[in-house]
């Protein structure tokens, strides 16, 4: 199903990979791992996966949580031996990675277009505080909504039902902006309309369909809308 623009009335953003860039947290490794690339690479991949599985499981636990199992995982494959301060401290990069520079203008289209824009995300509220601050986009967010109200990740529906109500909005007029494939196919599985960000010019996965929307930047998503 191609992207509806009439039936879109609010807009709706991942966080980590979509607005701020989990590959920074790379540079926080670099300073206390000799090959900090694999052990990042590592770590990304843990914690998304420990998502996946808490939910079948019902081990919910807050994410920044599951980031410090994970990171603590990778740092242990790879064989790297530091003090719990250190690794709290690499950890830590995660209230300050860097901002897309799509961002900030491309939210402030939309915003000045009459969309409403919200932050839905796997990350716990303390987190998405301190990357609101740092992407200095709280006077554009009407809010921001955590996996954490419903101890429930993505891409399980029920994050993206709570999300839309959150929002006031039904969640067929919902577009869902993200760089992550899984996080596509849980909007759409939900009702909402998917738009992968395609940060990272890669093919789109080859699973349960097309998104109903792929852009290279948050402009295209305004573009897309007419604002």
């Amino acid at each position: 199903m191609g992207f509806d623009a009439d039936r879109v009335s609010t807009v709706t953003f991942d966080s980590y990979s979509t607005l701020v860039d989990v590959d920074a947290a790379e540079t926080a490794l670099a300073e206390r791992v000799p090959d900090p690339e694999p052990v990042s690479r590592l770590w990304r991949s843990r914690s998304l996966a420990y998502t996946f599985i808490a939910n079948q499981v019902d081990a919910y636990q807050p994410f920044y949580e599951m980031n410090r199992d994970a990171l603590q995982y990778a740092l242990d494959a790879y064989g790297v031996d530091i003090t719990t301060e250190e690794r709290d401290e690499i950890l830590a990069v995660y209230h300050e990675l860097d901002v897309f520079d799509d961002v900030r203008e491309g939210i402030s289209r939309l915003v000045e277009g009459g969309y409403d824009c919200y932050v839905i995300s796997n990350g716990n509220p303390e987190m998405l505080a301190s990357m609101v601050d740092h992407a200095d986009i709280g006077d554009l967010l009407t809010d921001t909504i955590s996996a954490d109200e419903v101890e429930t990740f993505k891409p399980a529906a029920e994050i993206y039902r709570h999300g839309a109500a959150r929002t006031g909005t039904p969640i067929e007029e919902v577009a869902h902006v993200t760089a992550g494939f899984f996080d596509v196919v849980g909007a759409e599985h939900a009702g909402m309309q998917g738009v992968w960000l395609n940060r990272k010019s890669r093919p789109w996965e080859p699973f349960a369909g097309d998104p109903s929307l792929v852009v290279d930047s948050i402009h295209d998503v305004a573009e897309e809308l007419g604002v």
